[in-house]
């Protein structure tokens, strides 16, 4: 379970998060992080929020965002709102380590999310790119789909898609949530 001062570490692409308000801590207002990008960093998958608000201010380095098509570079001191059902994707694609203040509003269960992916990406369960294997992802982008989608395949497809692969998941053992990862 997330609190505030613990730091995960993404093995993959070397991602740390620190929490620094969380659920328990704002009453489920809010989601405060500080991510660390390190230089390099791959583009993320294009995703959205269809209930949460995003805030991002940059403390030191550059990050590019992706916004829908448009492709914007924020700086230092650098501040961006990424409202609900935004399409989106923020990497460091610099020599320089990127260090962003991170609120979603409100929080849910994101802190879940991040420890979840985190920790099955540390666990050698994903791909060279960090992406879980088709049976864990149906289940963990479908059990996080109140707060986390994926923008391609289009929603109701994957909708299907997940809710067909989820029982052949748990018959072989794939949870969406490992308690493990939330210790």
């Amino acid at each position: 379970m997330a609190f505030p001062g613990k730091q995960i570490t993404n093995s993959k692409n070397g991602q740390t998060f620190r929490f620094i308000q969380t659920a328990v801590s704002t009453g489920g207002k809010m989601l405060e992080m500080e991510s660390v990008y390190v230089p390099n960093t791959p583009e993320p998958i294009l995703h959205y929020h269809p209930a949460q608000d995003e805030y991002f201010k940059i403390l030191d380095g550059e990050v590019t965002v992706k916004i829908g098509t448009e492709i914007k570079i924020l700086h230092t001191g650098d501040e961006l709102h990424i409202p609900s059902g935004t399409h989106h994707g923020m990497w460091n694609p610099t020599n320089r380590t990127a260090i962003v203040n991170w609120k979603t509003i409100p929080a849910l269960e994101t802190e879940y999310f991040f420890e979840t992916i985190t920790g099955l990406v540390n666990d050698g369960k994903t791909d060279q790119k960090g992406k879980p294997r088709l049976l864990q992802t149906a289940l963990t982008i479908n059990y996080f789909s109140d707060m986390f989608r994926l923008v391609k395949p289009p929603y109701p497809v994957q909708k299907i898609l997940f809710y067909t692969l989820t029982p052949l998941a748990r018959l072989l053992g794939y949870r969406a949530v490992y308690k493990k990862y939330l210790d």
